[in-house]
């Protein structure tokens, strides 16, 4: 007997090393205990939302579910003490947000040639791995944080308070670093022991070793390394706080927790099923496999019996492209990520548990053999399976030499998964003509990006060689002489930045409404009317939503530039708001608070096209509500182009040569600094919606102070701030009803940080249309609640 059991364990020693010899040789792409699609915080619960277009980021605090950049793909995220981070999609940026203040935001990195993953998060670092590299980066370190050895490459890494490990790709040994004490205390526990997996807590770190075998080092002064019996290969999903730590056993997905005062074995979490856990410190959550729900429990959790979180199904794992040849790809993979990419299974690609035996309709028959034939046949049976299992180990290990030797496996003759996203034109997602958010993968390197990316840029000056590209016509200039009747003035309908403004009738009775720049001789005059000419028909001929004025034509004859549009009817909300005939309260559609929130969300959906879905990206600099013009079915559209110029490609500030914009409107940061982003645009938008909340002017003369002209924002935020708004609510518009009530203070807490001295303390234009969004709806219910919906809380 004791014969048997020796060639038995030998064998199975040598058919477990030739698996753990291969599965270590694989560099995992996200091992567990590095980035997660679910994450947490002291304040917040956050996820990835699973079956939706749009792998956007929804987090549940303070009793509410928060939309986090809503109209943004993220693959992974990451939850520190008081704050999270999240990878965007194509890895190329790195976002956080600080849950304890309004969810604000701040980009720590933002590089499409630099690629990162293994996202990990302590107390108040920031790690991550370059992809295929392996080398780490840290943000948000001090002096006393040592970063690795330049040399180290890492295969997944995890963070604690104060320090973070990784598991050190071709040795699978702990490297530890981080303030040095509390480093090299964690990295000596581990010693030279082979490790595939690594999670860390406040200040211990346990992981999977080489043999599958669960391990645990660092502080135990609540049991939290005193691991639970259990044989190789029966846990995976680890979480770790401050004193406990959890694991999900992978024969039944049951979790089990240890330490923490023994405050974590609760009645929620029996006989459900797990797919990923996290912890926060004296909390953890997990996501449901029933339903991707999440569940959390703990002492720290307010519910100390545990209890679902109102959060959408979320994401088990990332969406990547791939095909998941190492482990294979998770069920459902397609509908959770809606078509694009597949969720492959998490790494190593451990063997499957036993499970209980199917049930059978009549047992076989037994054949009677004496105990020593069935050892002698038991025996033979082990040594066939040693031999066969031997020899499809030593192949394996001839496929992984290959792999190396021919570079397949280092990415000679393959293009990483982890790719830039293209962004695709069209519908909104709520059906209102916005932006998608449906993203494609694009099939060119980073190289071809480059190329293609100075190609936009020369057709954005208009200097490309395709001089007026895509769908505007080409007018002569006597055909749009006979539309305006010789450009009369009883056809003048108005004046941008770039001229005035006819309305025509073409030869085929299309209405259109006809820009001509200013006939002038003096060469600077001649020079700024061809910028802007240049600069509307670059920008329109290729922008097309429902939500921007759409270019018909144009004509360029000897000295004269015309721009051709559709006919907007109702003209600009400029007149409809500030027009003296309109004082009468029925004078106008627009004296309806549903009416004016639509007409700010319709601009607001054009203004975020431009932001995060036009390629490349524009910035208007001249948002005012006498470019948002209102055609026949009162639809708000953009317009006006004469001044837009593209979106800085870096970190960097655009600074153009001189600052362009309306006085009243202008970004102050840009003005004054002459600091130009996105969120001078924000600035513009949010005079816009001061304007529809109060009917004032920008910039207005009060009677009250001797006719000296006042700023609307220096008029409307203070009284804003201090919970007074019905004190400054346009009187031609009937008090907000109680559920528009809340509708109209949305607007005006919108409003009042869209204003913001900083451009970094103003909304994105996504949270902006979030926030409209829920407005709107507001208006259409019977009643509503902001506390008991969803906002969009202001992020960079």
């Amino acid at each position: 007997m004791k014969k048997n059991n020796s060639i038995f364990s030998a064998v199975t020693f040598t058919l477990f090393t030739v698996t753990l010899l291969i599965l270590s040789s694989l560099s995992p792409s996200h091992a567990i205990g590095s980035a997660s699609t679910l994450a947490v915080t002291s304040a917040a619960i956050c996820g990835v939302v699973a079956s939706e277009p749009t792998r956007r980021i929804a987090c549940y605090s303070d009793g509410h579910v928060v939309a986090v950049a809503p109209n943004i793909s993220f693959s992974v995220i990451s939850g520190g003490l008081s704050y999270f981070c999240g990878l965007r999609s194509g890895n190329y940026t790195l976002l956080c947000w600080d849950t304890l203040s309004y969810f604000q935001s701040k980009r720590l990195y933002n590089n499409g040639t630099v690629l990162f993953e293994n996202l990990a998060l302590g107390d108040f670092q920031v790690c991550a791995t370059a992809v295929g590299d392996g080398a780490v980066s840290c943000w948000r370190t001090n002096a006393a944080f040592e970063l690795p050895s330049r040399s180290d490459r890492f295969s997944s890494i995890s963070s604690g308070s104060g320090f973070s490990c990784g598991i050190l790709k071709g040795s699978n040994w702990v490297r530890c670093w981080g303030v040095e004490a509390r480093a090299r205390k964690m990295e000596s526990e581990f010693g030279n022991v082979s490790m595939v997996s690594l999670v860390a807590g406040e200040s211990h770190v346990c992981g999977l070793n080489s043999s599958g075998y669960l391990v645990c080092r660092g502080s135990n002064d609540f049991g939290q390394i005193d691991v639970p019996e259990g044989g190789a290969l029966e846990f995976s999903g680890l979480a770790l706080g401050a004193e406990h730590s959890c694991a999900i056993r992978r024969s039944n997905g049951s979790v089990v927790c240890w330490g923490g005062r023994g405050l974590f074995e609760v009645n929620a979490t029996k006989g459900v099923s797990f797919e990923v856990l996290v912890s926060g410190s004296n909390f953890t959550c997990g996501l449901t496999t029933n339903n991707f729900s999440v569940i959390c429990w703990g002492p720290g959790w307010a519910n100390t019996s545990g209890y679902e979180i109102p959060l959408p199904p979320i994401l088990p794992g990332p969406c990547v492209q791939s095909s998941c040849s190492e482990c294979g790809i998770y069920p459902q993979s397609d509908s959770l990520c809606s078509g694009y990419g597949n969720i492959c299974k998490p790494r190593p690609c451990w063997p499957p548990m036993p499970g209980p035996e199917p049930p059978q309709m009549a047992p076989p028959p037994v054949v009677a053999v004496p105990p020593a034939s069935r050892s002698s046949a038991f025996t033979k049976g082990l040594l066939a399976f040693a031999i066969v299992g031997c020899v499809g180990g030593v192949t394996g290990i001839c496929s992984v030499i290959y792999c190396l030797w021919t570079g397949v496996c280092l990415g000679k003759k393959k293009i990483h998964n982890s790719v830039q996203p293209t962004i695709t034109r069209g519908g909104s997602v709520n059906g209102g003509g916005g932006s998608s958010n449906s993203i494609s993968p694009p099939s060119r390197s980073s190289t071809i990006r480059r190329q293609g990316s100075r190609i936009m840029r020369r057709q954005r000056s208009g200097t490309s060689s395709t001089k007026h590209p895509e769908r505007a016509e080409e007018f002569t200039l006597a055909e749009l002489v006979a539309a305006t009747d010789n450009f009369s003035l009883e056809n003048k309908i108005g004046a941008g930045s770039y001229g005035v403004v006819y309305r025509g009738k073409l030869a085929d009775g299309r209405e259109v409404a006809i820009k001509r720049g200013e006939t002038g001789t003096k060469m600077k005059k001649f020079q700024e009317k061809e910028s802007a000419f240049e600069s509307e028909l670059a920008f329109l001929s290729r922008l097309h939503h429902k939500h921007l004025v759409r270019l018909v034509g144009f004509c360029e004859e000897k000295d004269e530039r015309l721009l051709v549009y559709e006919y907007m009817k109702n003209g600009a909300l400029y007149d409809h708001l500030h027009d003296k005939n309109n004082v009468d309260k029925s004078s106008s559609v627009l004296n309806s608070w549903r009416m004016r929130i639509k007409i700010a969300l319709d601009a607001s959906r054009g203004i975020e096209y431009l932001h995060n879905y036009a390629v490349p990206s524009i910035i208007h600099r001249d948002i005012k509500s006498s470019n948002i013009l209102i055609d026949a079915t009162w639809t708000a559209r953009v317009s006006d182009f004469g001044l837009s110029l593209m979106s800085p490609e870096s970190d960097l500030d655009y600074r153009p040569t001189k600052a362009a914009g309306t006085v009243g409107y202008i970004d102050p940061e840009y003005y004054g600094l002459n600091v130009l982003t996105a969120k001078s645009d924000v600035y513009g938008l949010g005079v816009v919606l001061l304007e529809l909340l109060t009917g004032k002017r920008a910039i207005f003369k009060n009677d009250e102070n001797g006719g000296t002209p006042v700023s609307l924002v220096d008029f409307a935020v203070p009284v804003i701030m201090a919970g007074e708004l019905a004190k400054i609510l346009d009187p031609r518009v009937e008090p907000p009803e109680l559920n528009e009530t809340e509708a109209v203070e949305l607007v005006a807490y919108t409003a009042m940080h869209c204003v913001n001295l900083e451009g970094k303390d103003r909304p994105t234009m996504a949270d902006i249309v979030a926030n409209l969004e829920r407005a709107l709806a507001l208006c259409d219910s019977s009643h509503g609640s902001i506390s008991s919906g969803t906002v969009s809380i202001v992020s960079d």
